[in-house]
């Protein structure tokens, strides 16, 4: 073969064929890993996924029905810096593919109900505003309506700057919002990846019956930098990853991305769905 012809060839390549895992560095065939669920076969490293394909990972592809789809973010504060808040936002939509950085989905898991909320890195960082909060809200208020664990994934870099104080108050309304599945005993489960910081592990994502991670999250408040600048101390090895937090006993488990979607099942079983099943047995048993 000739060198212009190898070249040639070189160049028609389909783009995003090979992707290099951050981590080991190991060149990796796309669709493999694709398959793969999007980790590393090499090291384990799992990749940021977006909130659609973590959708599709997660429920069944049959009877999947998107939530709060109508509550759109608007710029009331009028914000600027470099740029207006409403031209980022039309960017932020336009890189994602997503409308807002979190989406609820009513759907099933191995044919047990449940809605299932996914946050998004990819649109400005995951950051919680005032739809992020008000999405929630309501899929909380939902799920105790309707009888229906409540599953979230969260990724976020914490709360949206610009929108200020009504970005902040959504810690509150969110932990609020808990409260409506409290009461109702239905089980809220929260799934922590890579990264989960700020006001969202601050809020909601520590709030769940069950707090499982994936390997490798980034999970904590402030940055580690900033907490080694703040405290003048050096960090131990593995700090804010979720097996540091499971050490710690700040999260109950760390589960690999290939089995959540069982370990998802088995909880709503035995949390909801079996427990159903267990205290009617035993009311009819009631002599």
């Amino acid at each position: 073969m000739k060198l212009f012809d190898f070249f040639r060839r070189k160049k028609n390549i389909p783009e995003g064929l090979w992707t290099k895992c951050p981590s080991c560095k190991e060149l990796l065939y796309t669709p493999d890993l694709k398959d793969n669920f999007w980790v590393c076969p090499e090291c384990g490293y799992h990749f940021r996924i977006d909130a659609k394909t973590r959708v599709d990972i997660t429920l069944d592809p049959e009877n999947r029905k998107p939530l709060f789809g109508e509550i759109k973010p608007t710029d009331p504060l009028m914000f600027e810096d470099l740029k207006p808040y409403t031209k980022r936002l039309e960017e932020a939509k336009n890189k994602s593919k997503v409308d807002e950085a979190i989406l609820f989905y009513k759907g099933e898991i191995y044919k047990r109900l449940v809605v299932v909320g996914v946050m998004d890195f990819n649109f400005i960082g995951g950051s919680m505003g005032s739809v992020v909060g008000e999405r929630f809200f309501r899929a909380c208020r939902y799920c105790a309506q309707k009888e229906l664990p409540l599953i979230v994934f969260t990724a976020s870099g914490g709360a949206r700057m610009q929108e200020s104080i009504l970005s902040l108050m959504q810690m509150a309304k969110t932990s609020l919002a808990v409260g409506f599945l409290r009461e109702k005993g239905i089980p809220y489960i929260t799934v922590l990846t890579d990264p989960t910081m700020g006001g969202v592990s601050a809020s909601f994502a520590f709030l769940g019956d069950i707090i499982v991670a994936e390997p490798g999250a980034r999970i904590g408040f402030a940055g580690a930098r900033v907490i080694e600048q703040t405290i003048k101390q050096k960090l131990p090895k593995g700090f804010q990853t979720a097996e540091f937090l499971l050490e710690k006993g700040l999260i109950d488990n760390v589960i690999h991305r290939k089995d959540l979607k069982n370990f998802l099942k088995d909880m709503v079983d035995m949390l909801f769905y079996k427990a159903k099943e267990w205290n009617l047995d035993r009311l009819n048993a009631t002599p």
